[in-house]
């Protein structure tokens, strides 16, 4: 999409940070429910601090040395060794191309395939029917991890994502205020992100039901998040400042993944930044990043700006930025599980690691130049907040996406964040990667672009 069909999306999205970001409780207020909430805004950014001769350079990581810091991460949230930790996250990605077979190998019955972190860590395959499937064990990692298969589902993945892209309008107009959704691939539902007055007003079982006949499919509604989601606003991982035409101020977003388009390389990041940016390097150095296009509607959220020197494929993943990791692969969209641990770093909230929740996600509101079609992908907080715009989103030296947004509780806590898979860059242009790291498994190709709108489907009974 130009920058012209384009503008009025993105200056409404940091109006929309602006003004909704400096609400705050009253004085003395007690808040006994969560209440909708944009993200603090993008603030003005000073000038920054010329470089030191004696300030060091960001050291490289290895693959071992990527792993570990998000092993590291996952240990101190589930409660497990290190060591147990990087077996685990190894075992995360050598077993995508393992469960890609299963999908297609039992692609009439499946409903979900997640990764179960407690009371022991296994996949889930999830189908309809009840003709029983055996466990099967498969070495990853170091490890050996058992695939389950439970039964009983009564719509499968296929039929839930058809479910939502064909009612999507019509479940959000079944409720008060706009509602996220998205499918659940561990218990192969529809989730519907409602907000707690909706339920209040007509109690969780009567909604269920309602929007369960108007989607024919099993819905989930879940009331402890926030359901008014909000955009959140060179070398990947870092800082870019440039100025807003609509209000004259300057904003910051967070650099995403190298990209190319094989005769330059660029900055990918999130659309709703100012046009002209400037990256900030870790030591205050500056460099000018002309733009080249943006595309944000519907299913993207994605800015282009290109670098006049040649850019490696590196990215920062701590948040002092004193370390850097190249790209050596990514995670294709359809191969993306509940439970997969991603980790993102942004301008604002600095490293974090968490899980993967809704796949097909539709988040609340008009965040895509309209209402956005149900192709992100939302992660369990609590680390998102204003400022992460564009930040990549990734594990080990694997890409999985760039982040658009996020939804907030009424303490300002992150509920959740959500990014757009790197299966949507541009057409023309990828991620540019180190080949010298072998990717942990093969490279897949970009998901198709979803169509603008989906036929009217009949309720689909399990």
């Amino acid at each position: 999409m130009s920058s012209r069909n384009n503008k009025a999306h993105r200056a409404a999205a940091m109006t929309m940070m602006v003004l909704a970001a400096v609400a705050t409780p009253a004085a003395g207020a007690v808040q006994t429910a969560p209440v909708t909430i944009a993200p603090p805004p993008l603030t003005p950014v000073p000038a920054p601090v010329p470089a030191s001769p004696t300030t060091p350079s960001p050291l490289r990581q290895s693959a071992a040395d990527a792993i570990a810091q998000d092993a590291g991460e996952y240990a101190r949230t589930y409660g497990v060794t290190l060591a147990e930790a990087q077996a685990r996250l190894a075992a995360q990605e050598e077993t995508v191309p393992v469960t890609d077979a299963i999908a297609i190998e039992l692609a009439d019955r499946l409903a979900g395939i997640a990764i179960e972190h407690r009371p022991a860590y296994r996949i889930v395959v999830l189908l309809t029917g009840d003709a029983p499937v055996a466990t099967r064990m498969v070495s990853a990692g170091g490890m050996t991890v058992p695939i389950v298969f439970r039964t009983g589902a009564t719509a499968t993945r296929g039929q839930l994502e058809l479910a939502l892209a064909s009612h999507q309008a019509a479940l959000a107009a079944a409720v008060a205020h706009p509602p996220g959704m998205g499918i659940d691939l561990a218990t192969g539902t529809l989730v519907v992100i409602a907000n707690p007055s909706d339920v209040d007003r007509e109690g969780v079982v009567p909604l269920t039901a309602r929007l369960s006949a108007i989607a024919g499919v099993p819905v989930r509604v879940r009331t402890d998040r926030v359901i008014t989601s909000a955009d959140m606003a060179a070398e990947g991982g870092a800082r870019v400042v440039g100025i807003d035409p609509a209000d004259g101020r300057r904003y910051a977003c967070t650099t995403g993944f190298v990209v190319t388009d094989g005769a330059r390389t660029g900055i990918a990041t999130a659309a709703h930044c100012p046009d002209a940016l400037s990256y900030i390097g870790p030591n205050g150095e500056r460099q000018a990043l002309p733009f080249v296009g943006q595309w944000g509607w519907g299913y993207q959220d994605v800015q282009i700006n290109a670098s006049d020197t040649p850019l490696s494929p590196s990215f920062f993943a701590d948040t002092a930025k004193t370390a850097s990791r190249t790209v050596a692969g990514r995670r294709a969209l359809p191969s993306t599980r509940a439970g997969d641990i991603v980790c993102h770093r942004g301008e604002r909230t600095g490293y974090s690691c968490a899980a993967v929740e809704l796949v097909s996600f539709a988040p609340a509101g008009p965040l895509c130049g309209g209402a956005c079609l149900p192709t992100w992908v939302s992660v369990a907080g609590p680390n998102c907040q204003g400022g992460d715009s564009g930040a990549p989103v990734f594990l080990g030296n694997r890409a999985f996406g760039l982040v658009k947004g996020g939804s907030y509780r009424g303490d300002r806590s992150c509920a959740f964040y959500f990014y757009m898979s790197t299966d949507y860059l541009p057409t023309g242009w990828r991620l540019l990667e180190d080949a010298t790291a072998a990717p942990i498994t093969p490279p897949a190709p970009p998901a198709p672009a979803p169509p603008p709108r989906y036929p009217d489907q009949a309720p689909i009974r399990g």
